[in-house]
Protein backbone atom coordinates (compact mmCIF):
# COMPACT_ATOMS: atom_id res chain seq x y z
CA UNK A 1 0.00 0.00 0.00
CA UNK A 2 0.96 3.44 -1.17
CA UNK A 3 -0.04 6.80 0.74
CA UNK A 4 -0.45 10.10 -2.32
CA UNK A 5 -2.33 13.05 -1.79
CA UNK A 6 -6.19 12.63 -2.88
CA UNK A 7 -6.75 13.78 -6.96
CA UNK A 8 -9.65 14.44 -8.90
CA UNK A 9 -9.61 10.97 -10.69
CA UNK A 10 -9.30 9.42 -7.27
CA UNK A 11 -13.05 10.34 -6.36
CA UNK A 12 -14.91 7.26 -7.70
CA UNK A 13 -13.21 5.25 -5.63
CA UNK A 14 -13.38 7.50 -2.69
CA UNK A 15 -17.50 8.04 -3.14
CA UNK A 16 -17.98 4.28 -2.82
CA UNK A 17 -16.10 3.68 0.44
CA UNK A 18 -17.88 7.09 1.60
CA UNK A 19 -21.00 6.17 0.33
CA UNK A 20 -20.23 2.17 2.42
CA UNK A 21 -19.15 4.14 5.38
CA UNK A 22 -21.79 6.65 6.18
CA UNK A 23 -25.40 7.22 6.52
CA UNK A 24 -25.12 10.78 5.40
CA UNK A 25 -21.92 10.74 3.05
CA UNK A 26 -20.00 13.63 1.62
CA UNK A 27 -20.84 14.65 -2.16
CA UNK A 28 -18.13 14.86 -5.11
CA UNK A 29 -18.85 18.56 -4.80
CA UNK A 30 -17.74 18.18 -1.11
CA UNK A 31 -14.24 16.48 -2.37
CA UNK A 32 -14.11 18.60 -4.91
CA UNK A 33 -13.66 21.73 -2.12
CA UNK A 34 -11.22 20.31 0.02
CA UNK A 35 -9.35 18.93 -2.87
CA UNK A 36 -9.12 21.70 -5.15
CA UNK A 37 -10.01 24.79 -3.27
CA UNK A 38 -9.70 24.64 0.59
CA UNK A 39 -6.22 25.96 1.14
CA UNK A 40 -6.21 24.48 4.88
CA UNK A 41 -7.24 21.09 3.51
CA UNK A 42 -4.76 18.21 3.02
CA UNK A 43 -6.81 14.95 1.84
CA UNK A 44 -4.55 11.64 1.35
CA UNK A 45 -5.74 8.05 -0.13
CA UNK A 46 -4.53 4.97 0.30
CA UNK A 47 -3.89 2.63 -2.95
CA UNK A 48 -3.02 -0.96 -2.96
CA UNK A 49 -2.93 -2.78 -6.22
CA UNK A 50 -6.85 -2.27 -6.43
CA UNK A 51 -7.56 1.07 -6.08
CA UNK A 52 -7.89 3.30 -3.29
CA UNK A 53 -8.82 1.60 -0.25
CA UNK A 54 -9.42 4.26 2.27
CA UNK A 55 -8.80 7.82 2.46
CA UNK A 56 -8.35 10.61 5.24
CA UNK A 57 -9.41 14.42 5.33
CA UNK A 58 -7.62 17.00 7.81
CA UNK A 59 -7.62 20.76 7.61
CA UNK A 60 -4.79 22.41 9.34
CA UNK A 61 -5.42 25.43 11.00
CA UNK A 62 -2.79 27.39 13.12
CA UNK A 63 -0.76 24.84 15.26
CA UNK A 64 -3.50 22.00 15.23
CA UNK A 65 -4.72 19.67 12.62
CA UNK A 66 -8.33 18.70 12.01
CA UNK A 67 -9.36 15.32 11.49
CA UNK A 68 -12.38 16.24 8.89
CA UNK A 69 -13.23 12.72 7.39
CA UNK A 70 -11.54 9.34 7.49
CA UNK A 71 -12.93 6.06 5.78
CA UNK A 72 -11.39 2.56 4.60
CA UNK A 73 -12.99 0.53 2.29
CA UNK A 74 -15.23 -2.39 4.18
CA UNK A 75 -12.81 -4.79 2.50
CA UNK A 76 -10.00 -3.34 3.82
CA UNK A 77 -10.68 -2.67 7.67
CA UNK A 78 -8.87 -4.36 10.24
CA UNK A 79 -5.51 -4.52 8.34
CA UNK A 80 -4.02 -0.92 8.94
CA UNK A 81 -5.18 1.20 6.61
CA UNK A 82 -7.16 3.63 9.13
CA UNK A 83 -4.09 3.21 11.04
CA UNK A 84 -1.29 4.01 8.35
CA UNK A 85 -3.13 7.12 7.23
CA UNK A 86 -3.55 8.52 10.70
CA UNK A 87 -0.21 8.06 11.82
CA UNK A 88 1.02 9.42 8.44
CA UNK A 89 -0.95 12.85 9.30
CA UNK A 90 0.61 12.88 12.56
CA UNK A 91 3.95 12.27 11.26
CA UNK A 92 3.34 15.37 9.10
CA UNK A 93 1.93 17.33 12.21
CA UNK A 94 4.89 16.35 14.26
CA UNK A 95 7.77 17.57 10.92
CA UNK A 96 5.66 20.85 10.99
CA UNK A 97 5.95 21.31 14.85
CA UNK A 98 2.18 21.28 15.42
CA UNK A 99 0.57 21.41 19.33
CA UNK A 100 -2.26 19.36 18.72
CA UNK A 101 -4.17 17.02 16.27
CA UNK A 102 -8.19 17.11 17.26
CA UNK A 103 -11.05 14.95 15.99
CA UNK A 104 -14.94 14.60 16.16
CA UNK A 105 -15.43 10.89 16.47
CA UNK A 106 -18.65 9.42 17.36
CA UNK A 107 -19.75 6.80 14.82
CA UNK A 108 -17.17 4.80 16.06
CA UNK A 109 -17.43 1.64 17.17
CA UNK A 110 -14.89 0.56 20.15
CA UNK A 111 -12.50 -0.75 17.34
CA UNK A 112 -12.41 2.88 15.91
CA UNK A 113 -11.97 4.04 19.54
CA UNK A 114 -9.08 1.95 20.46
CA UNK A 115 -7.65 3.13 16.68
CA UNK A 116 -7.83 6.79 18.13
CA UNK A 117 -6.27 5.80 21.78
CA UNK A 118 -3.36 3.63 20.05
CA UNK A 119 -2.07 6.84 18.60
CA UNK A 120 -2.03 9.00 21.51
CA UNK A 121 -5.75 10.29 21.11
CA UNK A 122 -7.76 11.00 24.41
CA UNK A 123 -11.56 12.25 25.14
CA UNK A 124 -11.45 15.76 25.77
CA UNK A 125 -14.91 16.56 25.71
CA UNK A 126 -18.26 15.55 23.91
CA UNK A 127 -20.45 17.51 21.51
CA UNK A 128 -24.29 16.45 22.01
CA UNK A 129 -26.37 15.49 19.14
CA UNK A 130 -23.57 16.71 16.81
CA UNK A 131 -24.35 14.37 14.12
CA UNK A 132 -27.56 15.97 12.08
CA UNK A 133 -28.49 12.86 10.27
CA UNK A 134 -28.26 10.44 13.59
CA UNK A 135 -28.44 12.73 16.34
CA UNK A 136 -25.13 10.44 18.10
CA UNK A 137 -23.40 12.90 20.07
CA UNK A 138 -19.13 14.13 18.82
CA UNK A 139 -16.54 12.42 21.08
CA UNK A 140 -14.00 15.48 21.00
CA UNK A 141 -10.22 14.02 21.30
CA UNK A 142 -7.10 15.16 20.82
CA UNK A 143 -3.51 14.05 20.55
CA UNK A 144 -0.14 16.35 21.76
CA UNK A 145 2.30 15.92 19.37
CA UNK A 146 6.28 16.34 20.18
CA UNK A 147 8.12 14.50 22.89
CA UNK A 148 6.83 11.19 22.94
CA UNK A 149 4.72 11.37 20.54
CA UNK A 150 6.82 11.59 17.94
CA UNK A 151 8.90 8.68 18.77
CA UNK A 152 5.18 6.69 18.70
CA UNK A 153 4.45 7.97 15.84
CA UNK A 154 7.44 6.71 13.76
CA UNK A 155 6.61 3.23 15.66
CA UNK A 156 2.83 3.16 14.66
CA UNK A 157 4.00 4.08 10.45
CA UNK A 158 6.16 1.54 10.19
CA UNK A 159 3.95 -1.15 12.03
CA UNK A 160 2.82 -3.39 9.45
CA UNK A 161 -1.12 -4.07 9.08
Amino acid sequence: MTAAPMALKDLDHVLDIERASFPTPWTRAAFCYEVEQNKVARCTVMRAESGVVGYLCFWEIGHEIHVTNLAVHPEWRRRGVARRLLAAALAEGVARVLLGLTSRKARGTPRALALYESLGFQVIGRRNGYYFDTGEDALVMEARLGGDAASAVAGNQSASP
